[in-house]
């Protein structure tokens, strides 16, 4: 009951102070930026007398990243394109950095169709869905690449659909990219570097499990969090792809870089399944192909900044060193043995052996 009036407060809050937090994908300007109040409650159609040209239907969308980092400017252009292909009929207002919610009061959102879209990694998921849980198995991707290759897949169309078990309807995936470690304390160059290193992950025991297995201390610890966090040295270290690292500015206070890519984030572009299903059958397919299109653009322009990333960092001052994988691979070979086909980790082995045919390993 709390969440629910936290949420709702939130709500109320972010909404009168709108037109302080839209902004814009770098390439084009969507007319969802947040430039004014929404007209009507968000979760209902607007009234029907409302003057010609107002949204029929006003939706938020919640991110916790900041506003530069791809995947929110992927939630700006889906925002654009709806707005665009429905003619103004569907207007969705976005919200960055965790001003509305976090992940999970994000999700949240999305069940109780409080907020109607949101953008996360597929691990911020494992508290409500364990479909998804394929994907934080650690170095089972060697690369962005294979990742799509799943996400493309019709496996990867029918993990998506199960989010529809809990209120939430995907539209498709965009990504993260490969998830990195940052410290302050060394260069973590084999698993033993990570021995006594306090650092944080999401709420997600296979995360977890692979770092205590390489021997650090994990430590879940909301993101909002995470930044004053490292610089007040309560933690030691974090893990996310450079899209993460870069907009968030971890460089700023930790010293190393170690480009590990132990994980393959996936990130499922959400929609209320509630608020998809009171849409009318023209503009649900609106939803459908503005989200196909915003995937394949925030994609694109993920791999663009991906190449200057590690410059701008090595510019910045951090230290970047490149492990050899093999010792870090078979240090958490038991994490599969842990989470897959048990009742701990709920991996389905099945869904693994095809996985593996897929990326074909």
């Amino acid at each position: 009951m709390k969440r629910i009036i936290t949420l709702s407060l939130a709500l109320a809050l972010c909404l009168s102070l709108l037109s302080a937090c839209g902004s814009k994908p770098q390439e084009s300007a969507p007319s969802g930026g947040g430039d004014s109040a929404p007209k009507t409650d968000a979760a209902q159609p607007a009234d029907s007398g409302a003057s010609s040209g107002e949204a029929e239907f006003t939706w938020v969308a919640s991110c916790a990243n900041t506003e530069d980092h791809p995947a929110v400017q992927g939630v700006f252009k889906f925002a654009e394109l709806l707005e665009e292909k429905s003619g103004g009929r569907l207007h969705m207002d976005v919200f960055h950095s965790a001003q509305l919610a976090s992940d999970r009061d994000c999700i949240e959102g999305m069940q109780m169709n409080t907020i109607q879209s949101g953008i996360m990694v597929g691990s911020a998921l494992a508290g409500f869905t364990d479909e998804l849980l394929v994907f934080d198995l650690p170095f089972l991707f060697e690369s962005s690449e294979q990742g799509q290759l799943l996400c493309d897949s019709e496996v990867g169309k029918e993990m998506l659909a199960s989010l529809d078990d809990i209120g939430i309807k995907g539209l498709g995936f965009m990504e993260y990219g490969m998830r990195n470690i940052t410290n302050s304390k060394r260069p973590i160059n084999a698993p033993e570097d990570l021995k006594g290193i306090k650092i944080r992950t999401m709420e997600n025991q296979i995360h977890m499990g692979a770092f205590s297995a390489m021997g650090a201390d994990p430590t879940p610890m909301a993101f909002g969090e995470l930044f004053t966090a490292l610089q007040q040295g309560t933690i030691d270290a974090q893990e996310n792809p450079l899209s993460v690292i870069t907009s968030s500015k971890f460089n700023e206070v930790q010293a190393y870089l170690s480009v590990t890519e132990h994980v393959y984030s996936a990130a499922p572009l959400m929609v209320s399944k509630t608020a998809y299903d009171a849409l009318p059958a023209d503009l649900q397919a609106i939803v459908d192909e503005a989200g196909m299109e915003a995937c394949v653009w925030e994609r694109e322009y993920l791999a663009e900044a991906e190449t200057a990333w590690l410059d701008d960092l090595a510019n910045a001052g951090m230290e970047i060193n490149y492990p050899e994988k093999a010792p870090f691979v078979e240090a958490t070979k038991g994490v599969y043995d842990q989470f897959v086909g048990n009742e701990a980790g709920k991996v389905s082995p099945e869904l693994l052996e095809k996985v593996y045919g897929i990326i074909g390993r």
